[in-house]
């Protein structure tokens, strides 16, 4: 097949436009009321424990400081009160973003949570999901040790190609450089 031939979004998104100047237009849709819940309120972040630092010893030995995670304090994700929404979130805070594994399990179509994601949030379904797994990856490239391959996988994106494409897409930048950017002192190990 050609190279004139091939259409879609990875193609495009490589090789821009096609030489014929045509371009599929993508409609958008806009909620005319005020969505109900923002993308904060949903998103549940992976990082569980925090560091803190505890004195141990004393008498005769002198005090050492000893590092321990504890639970982080977490604000509860906000109950949509609609089942399937909440088990939809539950599953992304989990690290299982595949849509269609979801919807399969609970014998819905993808373009009906797609669809309930647009009703409650304002947000196209797919928006929502590359939103979500790009704050679970900002948060694991700023605050873990994990290597770009293992952010990538636990952000959904799956690959450190893919990881790639996405920092130079968002942020233009590879991920090394985004992780080192975002990085503020004290930060690295801060959470796991």
């Amino acid at each position: 097949m050609s190279g004139n031939n091939q259409t879609g979004n990875a193609w495009k998104y490589r090789h821009g436009p096609s030489r014929q100047g045509k371009t599929k237009t993508h409609k958008t849709r806009v909620l005319k009321i005020e969505p109900q819940f923002t993308f904060d309120e949903l998103y549940s972040s992976p990082l569980r424990e925090e560091r803190c630092y505890e004195v141990v010893g004393g008498g005769s030995k002198e005090p050492q400081t000893k590092v321990k995670y504890v639970a982080r304090n977490l604000p509860e994700v906000r109950s949509t009160g609609i089942r399937v929404m909440d088990e939809y979130v539950s599953s992304l805070a989990a690290g299982h973003f595949d849509v269609s594994a979801f919807c399969k399990e609970r014998g819905l179509r993808p373009i009906e949570i797609d669809s309930l994601v647009f009703v409650l949030t304002g947000m196209r379904g797919i928006d929502f999901r590359q939103r979500y797994q790009l704050q679970v990856m900002n948060e694991l490239l700023r605050y873990t040790t994990l290597t770009p391959a293992e952010v990538a996988h636990r952000s959904g994106l799956g690959s450190l190609n893919n990881l790639y494409l996405t920092t130079k897409r968002e942020y233009g930048e590879a991920p090394v450089k985004h992780r080192r950017r975002i990085r503020k002192p004290g930060d690295e190990g801060r959470y796991r």
